[in-house]
């Protein structure tokens, strides 16, 4: 049987592959990214999907606002006396409160891209590998700003009046943002190892709503039963209250600082790496 001819499309077709792969060989393979502008790249990625799905910010704009209206005018009477002294107290823990919940959604970002195919399209990039989790973390670091800054005027707005200034409040909101980004770490973990996006959502706040509502953030520990006051106390949550009131205030204690950048650090140095093998493992 005699081999079919060659029609003008395939001649045309085989033309065009051959110019294609002349052009692909005659080219310098375009350098590799960089570390830092593949992981700034994906952390432009996080930016975009707000911006496709503005409905992301609910939980770093609604959700903060209702938490500083609804303690400091349902308790703030009971607890403190007053809405306006409670108001004084509350507004630091509210901040550290609202923005450490954030961290729960940097999982379930992560777990919501492994379950629709998205990372397996990222392990098969020539970047850095960690790009993707490193950038994605610094977009949630935008949105942890935000969620202060949400916080902070509608503080001024109520009433509140930071002895430090506008210096207080930023290095305040500076120390915050540099804790959550370290316990940010552990929710991507669970996001890898947990198998859809509301499994990892439950598992982190059941485990971060305990630290909070058992640490500084509403309530003096001196009016707490001796054991409850006693975890209080070394509750890391509590201690970044305790150096976020000081920041505001003017009087903060050093070794507050120092407690909450070791305990970042080492929330960063533990599951870092593990995030990243995890991630590589697939």
């Amino acid at each position: 049987m005699s081999p079919k001819p060659a029609t003008h499309a395939d001649v045309t077709i085989d033309a065009d592959e051959a110019a294609v792969r002349r052009a692909i060989s005659s080219t310098a393979r375009p350098p590799r990214p960089s570390p830092l502008s593949a992981a700034l790249t994906f952390g432009w990625r996080g930016m975009l999907k707000v911006k496709h799905v503005p409905e992301q910010l609910l939980d770093v704009t609604i959700t903060p606002v209702m938490f500083v209206l609804m303690f400091t005018y349902i308790f703030g009477g009971a607890i403190a006396g007053s809405t306006a002294e409670y108001l004084e107290y509350l507004l630091p823990g509210i901040l550290v409160m609202s923005v450490l919940f954030t961290t729960v959604y940097s999982g379930v970002a992560l777990n919501t891209d492994l379950t629709k195919g998205v990372v397996d399209r990222f392990r098969s990039l020539p970047i850095w590998r960690p790009a993707p989790l490193v950038g994605s973390l610094l977009g949630d670091s935008v949105r942890y700003l935000l969620s202060g800054v949400v916080i902070m005027v509608l503080g001024v707005i109520l009433g509140y009046r930071p002895d430090a200034g506008i210096a207080g409040v930023l290095a305040a909101l500076g120390l915050v943002v540099v804790f959550a980004f370290g316990l940010s770490w552990v929710f991507t973990t669970l996001g890898l190892l947990l198998r859809s996006p509301s499994a990892v959502m439950n598992a982190g706040f059941m485990g971060i709503f305990p630290l909070t509502f058992l640490s500084n953030v509403f309530v003096d520990p001196t009016t707490l039963p001796g054991p409850l006051e006693a975890f209080v106390n070394v509750n890391p949550i509590s201690i970044l209250a305790s150096a976020s009131r000081g920041l505001m205030e003017g009087n903060v204690d050093t070794g507050d600082i120092a407690i909450v950048l070791v305990v970042a650090a080492a929330l960063t140095a533990v599951f870092a790496p593990l995030t990243t093998r995890l991630y590589r493992r697939g």
